[in-house]
């Protein structure tokens, strides 16, 4: 990273002093032994890719004769190449090892710090690109600012600034007594402060919009099937951002909450645990994305309150865990478009690939998982002129595994291989 900037500085030097040539292309040629086609979930024998300043600008299975003579190889015996995974649903600033009332012992800032490392781990675990739904107001902002300057290392940050909902629902500050009031100061109560919110936060760098519709397991105050938002608030947030240009994500668990955030266009349904038919009737009918978090109970429940989980955060974590894993399963089964999404940060950042076995238990083929986590998450996020498949034209970023993920998906547990843009971050082979 501080390679990249200081060639930046000396281009700008060259620049100011009128000695600037043609530029230089930063060229790398990839090979492998395989290559997974995440959009038709096959492999490509002996394919090679290359990627031109940040780009991927050919695939194919022969090296180019063109190619300038000063082009890098990476050459990736044995290995499997896989576009760069995405995570639709982190949250960066926070932490399993500190929950609950544990929180008020840390400073104001205490989550923008960890912010840095939880963003390597992502990266390092082959997740090249993350939407952060929640955390300190625009800090994920600020974060992505800093990946996207080289001042630190980390993934692809697509952040919601500020998550906000209904006064005293899952993304208010609920739990203080009156005397201690604090509010979360997007609180969106009406159609027109529903409006008033997109416009804020979106002025201040959110790049999605990340509403509650219910409550929430790990909120105080709340029940995860309680509907927090009306059909009304949740159309205004849903026309507001799409006016923008902006994605909408509506945490929303129960059954009720969930239909209306559908109907209200809304474009991805984050958690989904107790959807019933109807919810599912209505996501294939309307194209919705659902984003199942449905491996962190394991780590929950085994943790416990070991560090400072509430006991009531725990019931409701119970009632809901293997329903929501349940409900994946039909809701797959009923054809419904599905993204990858894990809530880290309810379990340790990095372990994130963990959720893809859990998704083939429970119905999926390894290809079709892996397609939750790349072809699908592109076309959710968007961008899938940019991320989400090994294509010309998008991002270079590319991860390489070791044995066969088509038939064994836990090989996406440990990623030796990680490129971002055509940077080799990370190679423990």
């Amino acid at each position: 990273m501080l390679n990249r900037l200081a060639a930046a500085a000396v281009a700008a030097l060259a620049l100011t002093l009128g000695l600037s040539g043609p530029a230089l292309a930063d060229t790398l040629v990839i090979t492998a032994a395989r290559m997974v086609d995440v959009e038709r979930g096959r492999y490509v024998d002996n394919p090679v890719v290359v990627v031109t300043d940040g780009r991927i600008t050919a695939v194919g299975t022969a090296v180019p004769a063109d190619l300038p003579a000063d082009a890098r190889r990476l050459d990736l015996p044995g290995l499997t190449l896989l576009p760069g995974l995405i995570d639709m649903h982190v949250h960066l600033a926070s932490t399993p090892y500190v929950s609950g009332w544990n929180e008020l012992d840390y400073a104001d800032d205490f989550g923008a710090v960890l912010q840095v490392p939880h963003a390597r781990a992502n990266l390092m675990a082959g997740f090249t690109t993350v939407r952060n739904l929640g955390g300190p107001d625009f800090a994920d902002v600020a974060l992505r600012q800093a990946i996207d300057g080289g001042f630190v290392e980390g993934p692809r940050v697509i952040p919601a600034g500020a998550s906000f909902g209904a006064t005293g629902g899952h993304c208010d500050i609920t739990g203080m007594p009156r005397s201690l009031a604090q509010a979360n100061p997007f609180n969106t109560d009406g159609v027109e402060a529903a409006r008033h919110a997109v416009r804020e936060v979106r002025k201040y760098g959110a790049q999605v919009i990340k509403v509650c519709a219910t409550g929430g397991v790990f909120s105080r105050n709340t029940e995860p099937g309680q509907q927090q938002m009306t059909l009304a608030e949740l159309t205004a947030v849903a026309d507001e951002a799409h006016m923008w240009g902006l994605r909408v994500a509506a945490h929303a668990h129960g059954a009720a909450g969930i239909a209306d955030a559908i109907r209200a266009g809304i474009d991805t349904i984050e958690h989904a645990s107790l959807i019933d038919a109807e919810g599912i009737r209505l996501a294939v009918q309307h194209g919705t994305w659902l984003s199942m978090d449905i491996y962190n109970t394991d780590f929950t429940q085994a943790t416990g309150t070991e560090f400072g989980v509430t006991e009531d955060n725990l019931r409701k974590d119970r009632e809901i865990g293997q329903l929501q894993r349940d409900n994946f399963r039909a809701a797959h089964r009923a054809g419904a478009r599905m993204v990858f999404g894990t809530d880290a940060a309810i379990y340790p950042h990095g372990q994130n690939a963990r959720q893809f076995a859990v998704m083939v238990e429970y119905g999926m083929t390894p290809a079709e998982a892996i397609r939750a986590a790349t072809w699908n998450a592109g076309l959710a996020l968007g961008r899938e002129r940019d991320v989400g498949a090994i294509a010309v034209g998008r991002y270079g970023d590319l991860i390489a595994v070791s044995g066969d993920p088509l038939a064994d998906v836990r090989m996406l547990e440990t990623v030796p291989v990680v490129i971002k843009g055509g940077a080799v971050v990370r190679d423990a082979r």
